[in-house]
C-alpha cells in the first residue's frame, strides 16, 4: 500500500512517499481505507525519534484517520463495510489503510467531509478530555487557553463556547494570529509576544485569576501558570515544547488549593481510551452534526506532500489545522 515511510529520524525531509505492508483487521479491530488524515505535533516529535508508538501499533505516522471501513476483525459488530468512519489510532494514518481498535472509531457525521472528520480525534478529544473530565470546567468559569491558532486550542475555544456557553475564554496567540482569534469568539486575547500573559490574566479577571489554563509549553510557562490560577484553580498540562522543567512555588499550590494535572492520550490503555471516546461521542459529536461546531482546515495538502506541511506546522504559521488527503471521496 501507498504509505509515507521513515528512513531515518530527523527533520521534515526524512518523510517519502513509499511502499509498506498492509495491515489487516486482527479482532477486536477495523481495517479503514483512509481517505484523510491530519498532521499533529506528536507526529513530530515521533518523526524526531522521541515518541515510538505503544506497543503493537503500527510505526507509520498518523494518530487519527477519516475513511471507510474496508474489513472488520472477529467480534466486531455494529460497523458495515463501506460506512464512513474516522477513528483515533495508535499509529498509520500516513498511509491508504489503517487499522484501529473498534471503541476508537466512530461514524462520520453526514455533514462532515473526509478532511473534516480527520481532524476531530486527536485535538477536540484532547481538548474535552483535559477541559472537562479532568480540570471539570464548570459553565460561568474563567479558562485561559495558550497558543490560539494552533489545533488544539482552536478546539478548545469551540468546545468552551458550545459546551459551557457562560464561561470566560482567555486566550493567548502571537500577534499576527491575534485579531483571527478573537474572531473566533475570545473574549479577552493576550499578545504574549509583547505582554506578560501572567500580569494580563491578572488584569482582565481583577487580579482573581483563571479557575482553568490549558498548556501545552509546560516547564517555561509552570511559574506563570501557577501565578495566573485563581483558588481552587487547575492547570492542565498537555506538552513540554516548553521544556520538561520548570520553577514551582509550592507555597502557593498549598495556598490556593491548586491542582496540577498532567496526561497523554496515545499511550493509555485501549479501555481508557474507548471510555473517552464514548463520553466524546455522546457529549460533543452531536455539536458537529448539527453544525454547530466544524472543524478549521488551514490547508488540505496530498500525502506525498506529508513534509511540507510538517515544516509549515514547524514554522508556526498555520491556524487551524494540516490535512493530508489520502484519497478523493
Amino acid at each position: 500500500m501507498k504509505a509515507i515511510v521513515l528512513d531515518s529520524f530527523g527533520g521534515p525531509e526524512v518523510l517519502k512517499p513509499g511502499e509498506a505492508e498492509a495491515p489487516t483487521a486482527a479482532a477486536g479491530r477495523v481495517l479503514i481505507r483512509v481517505h484523510a488524515t491530519s498532521v499533529n505535533r506528536p507526529d513530530a516529535v515521533q518523526r524526531q525519534g522521541n515518541y515510538p508508538p505503544p506497543a503493537g501499533e503500527s510505526p507509520i505516522l498518523g494518530l487519527e484517520a477519516a475513511g471507510t471501513v474496508e474489513a472488520l476483525g472477529a467480534d466486531v459488530t455494529g460497523f458495515a463495510r463501506g460506512e464512513r468512519v474516522f477513528a483515533l489510532l495508535g499509529g498509520g494514518g500516513y498511509a491508504e489503510l489503517a487499522v484501529a481498535h473498534a471503541g476508537h472509531v466512530m461514524r462520520i457525521p453526514p455533514n462532515l467531509t473526509f478532511e473534516q472528520a480527520a481532524c476531530i480525534c486527536e485535538t477536540y478529544i484532547t481538548a474535552y478530555m483535559n477541559l472537562f473530565l479532568y480540570a471539570q470546567l464548570a459553565d460561568g468559569e474563567t479558562v485561559l487557553l495558550h497558543g490560539g491558532g494552533g489545533g488544539v486550542t482552536t478546539a478548545a475555544m469551540q468546545l468552551v463556547k458550545t459546551l459551557t456557553p457562560r464561561a470566560r475564554l482567555l486566550v493567548t496567540a502571537s500577534t499576527a494570529k491575534v485579531e483571527r482569534v478573537r474572531a473566533l469568539g475570545a473574549g479577552v486575547v493576550i499578545d504574549y509576544k509583547n505582554e506578560d500573559f501572567a500580569e494580563a490574566v491578572q488584569r482582565h479577571t481583577d487580579k482573581r485569576g483563571a479557575d482553568v489554563i490549558l498548556d501545552h509549553l509546560g516547564g517555561s510557562y509552570l511559574e506563570r501558570n501557577v501565578r495566573s490560577l485563581a483558588v481552587g484553580g487547575r492547570l492542565a498540562v498537555i506538552g513540554v515544547m516548553g521544556g520538561r522543567k520548570g520553577e514551582l512555588d509550592v507555597g502557593r499550590v498549598l495556598a490556593n488549593r491548586l491542582r496540577i494535572l498532567g496526561s497523554v492520550l496515545r499511550p493509555r490503555p485501549v479501555a481508557e481510551k474507548t471510555a473517552i471516546i464514548r463520553a466524546f461521542e455522546s457529549d460533543v459529536l452531536p455539536h458537529f452534526a448539527s453544525g454547530r461546531i466544524a472543524p478549521a482546515i488551514h490547508k488540505i495538502y496530498p500525502l506525498e506532500q506529508a513534509a511540507e506541511a510538517h515544516r509549515a506546522m514547524e514554522a508556526g504559521e498555520h491556524f487551524g489545522k494540516l490535512v493530508l488527503r489520502v484519497a478523493r471521496a
